[in-house]
């Protein structure tokens, strides 16, 4: 066994439990903090655990710091996007590889990372930090806000309380909608929602690992979002190769905005619009991995382990981040057509060759929501092989063969708001 131990804030997910079977897999114990109010199942049995409160953090600090120090934790790691500060500072405390705990905080709160990104000339939306009626009139009236604009919540995740706005008679709504919005651990509503100019192009992100403050991007990643005012993510295909001069400056302001919010070691995922004239904006990042199976696609289309990597990295281990394999990946997300219960689902994919994962959330029976944020998405699949136009066609052959039917008795639209906690994955050998 290994005489560095780990430490997950948070151990539930996907991710987490990714990372947790790497740690193991290397010898090393695997310990969590949760919070008081966490009903979350743990991804395989740990060696402990420390329970906090994350909307405390100067106590959750002490706390977790001081657990660490007991049982020899060696590295901090969280793949919760809401954790990713409070990880930063924990590794301050302990001395171990982290972020700036400084600027941790602009790689969560959107307001902060606005200013913090338009004080280094990085090109974004024009954005609003908006507390209150007044102010949101001021920012509808802005000529450079227009329409259609996006209002949002400031620290949200996952599309929650994100709505695209095409009129002032929406913004109202809108504006609720954001502010309702709470993050896993407290109100974090009550620091304001952002208005923002919407940015016309097609959708990225780029998945990169950092150590020792030097970045490696290991893929841009095409984002497939539906229309209308909620935009949900409905798909994710990885290796994308932009024209080279595009791709040149896309890489050039994400490693700007790495600098800009503190990234130090660890993984983060950055969100930016491509217009028709190859000009590149950053819509936001987050200082952890990318969520939807990105980890899955990067390890079955470049042979990279990065949940092995990021463990390195935290433990101060030269990280292994370069291709092994040069294949295409992609998954697809399954959402219901509108609110209801689920009466039956047909045509959902099995794992097998160039299928290795399949993963249905939702239980028939059970109540669903129209996709409003990603957590309304009620399953995915991916393909993988060589050829990307293949595995495109294959994915899309695939999602045009399941057929979801809900019905919307009245007892189903009392429960709509709810979603299956059933989870039934699998995975091919």
């Amino acid at each position: 066994m290994s005489s560095d131990a780990v430490l997950l804030l948070d151990a539930a997910g996907p991710e987490s439990a990714a990372l947790a079977r790497a740690a193991v897999e290397r010898g090393h114990q695997v310990h969590t903090s949760t919070a008081t109010t966490d009903g979350q199942a743990a991804p395989l049995e740990l060696a402990g655990q420390v329970v906090t409160d994350f909307a405390r953090p100067d106590r959750a600090v002490e706390e977790i710091t001081a657990y660490a120090r007991r049982h020899g934790v060696g590295a901090v790691l969280t793949a919760n996007e809401y954790l990713t500060e409070l990880a930063a500072l924990v590794c301050a405390d302990l001395g171990l590889p982290g972020n700036d705990p400084r600027l941790a905080h602009a790689a969560r709160d959107k307001a902060a990372m606005a200013t913090v990104l338009t004080a280094v000339g990085i090109r974004i939306p024009c954005t609003w930090l908006v507390r209150d009626d007044t102010e949101l009139h001021g920012a509808l009236s802005d000529a450079a806000v227009g329409f259609p604009c996006v209002i949002k919540p400031v620290s949200g995740a996952g599309s929650v309380g994100v709505t695209v706005v095409t009129s002032p008679a929406d913004a109202a709504m809108a504006a609720d909608a954001a502010r309702a919005a709470r993050g896993r651990y407290g109100d974090e509503a009550k620091a304001g929602i952002l208005v923002q100019a919407y940015a016309a192009g097609d959708e990225y992100s780029v998945e990169s690992v950092t150590q020792d403050a030097v970045t490696t991007h290991l893929a841009v990643t095409r984002k497939v979002v539906t229309g209308g005012a909620r935009r949900v993510e409905t798909g994710h295909s990885l290796p994308i190769r932009l024209p080279p001069a595009t791709e040149a400056a896309v890489r050039q302001e994400v490693d700007a905005v790495i600098r800009a919010v503190g990234i130090r070691h660890g993984a983060s995922h950055t969100e930016v619009v491509v217009d028709a004239d190859g000009r590149c904006t950053v819509i936001e990042i987050a200082a952890r991995l990318g969520g939807g199976h990105i980890g899955l696609l990067l390890h079955h289309a470049l042979g990279i382990d990065v949940f092995t990597a990021l463990l390195d990295v935290a433990l101060g281990r030269p990280a292994s981040l370069t291709p092994t394999a040069h294949g295409h990946a992609t998954v697809r997300f399954i959402t219901s057509p509108r609110a209801g219960r689920l009466t039956s689902l047909i045509g959902f994919p099995k794992p097998g060759p160039g299928v290795p994962f399949v993963r249905w959330r939702a239980a028939i029976g059970g109540p669903v929501n129209a996709a409003g944020a990603n957590a309304d998405r009620l399953g995915a699949f991916v393909v993988t092989g060589r050829d990307a136009a293949e595995v495109e066609q294959r994915a899309d052959t695939l999602a045009r063969q399941i057929h979801v039917q809900v019905d919307t008795p009245a007892a189903a639209r009392s429960a709509v708001d709810q979603l299956s906690s059933a989870s039934r994955p699998a995975i091919a050998p």
